[in-house]
């Protein structure tokens, strides 16, 4: 999720959430990508992350119910935001949130141009999504969890933000050598992840495994 208002200063910035398009990159090149803001726009919205991204694909898998709200957290420019949207019906409402001035600005006028009625931007901070208690259905994270570095307070925050049965979902990129995604040193293995939500109160109901980079997990409040 996360860019920033300036996008090389809030990379350096613990908690600082960005949004990722996939693209392998090493330290050097991540801090570059993310100071050029077009530049970062078009690496997420290149057609060939789809390839591998499946953004159809999860979403059929998602079986999103119209009305309900979801929170894209580090919804950069929107990728999965619009994709959310259309599923969840005008009676439903998807929260793009990001930390980047330069992504809400991209989304808000997305909004403008496709006319669409039911997507919010919040402009959050690092390690608070700014989401009123008891409004979300799922949280949704695609390649950003990896950046939260206050992840204990973020996972009790949602706490708070979830409806009754509501859900967290995480599809990050699995802790090994991959041709996508960021490096190794910001990866969190599958395992942990696990482990982290079950000892902050969340257990695993589903996991999907057609992703060829990434887990797709999801995770309920117990």
């Amino acid at each position: 999720m996360k860019l920033s208002f300036l996008l090389v200063l809030l990379m350096a910035l613990p908690g600082a959430v960005h949004a990722q398009d996939g693209v392998k990159r090493d330290d050097h090149q991540m801090h570059r990508l993310h100071s050029d803001p077009k530049a970062y726009i078009g690496a997420l919205e290149d057609p060939k992350r789809d390839a591998y991204q499946k953004p159809h694909e999860v979403i059929h898998t998602l079986n999103l119910k119209s009305g309900e709200v979801i929170a894209d957290i580090g919804a950069g420019s929107g990728y999965f935001t619009f994709h959310l949207a259309r599923h969840i019906g005008e009676k439903g409402k998807a929260y793009a949130v990001d930390v980047s001035p330069d992504m809400i600005l991209h989304v808000n006028r997305r909004i403008r141009e496709l006319k669409t009625n039911n997507v919010v931007t919040v402009l959050a901070d690092p390690d608070d999504p700014l989401l009123p208690d008891r409004l979300v259905n799922r949280f949704f994270f695609s390649d950003s969890w990896h950046h939260i570095e206050n992840q204990t307070k973020y996972l009790s925050l949602m706490k708070k933000m979830l409806k009754p049965r509501g859900e967290v979902v995480i599809i990050d990129f699995h802790k090994k050598e991959l041709p996508f995604g960021p490096p190794m040193q910001m990866k969190i293995a599958r395992e942990d992840l696990i482990k982290q939500f079950d000892s902050n109160g969340y257990r695993l109901t589903k996991e999907h495994t057609f992703l060829p980079y990434q887990y797709f997990l999801v995770f309920v409040p117990h």
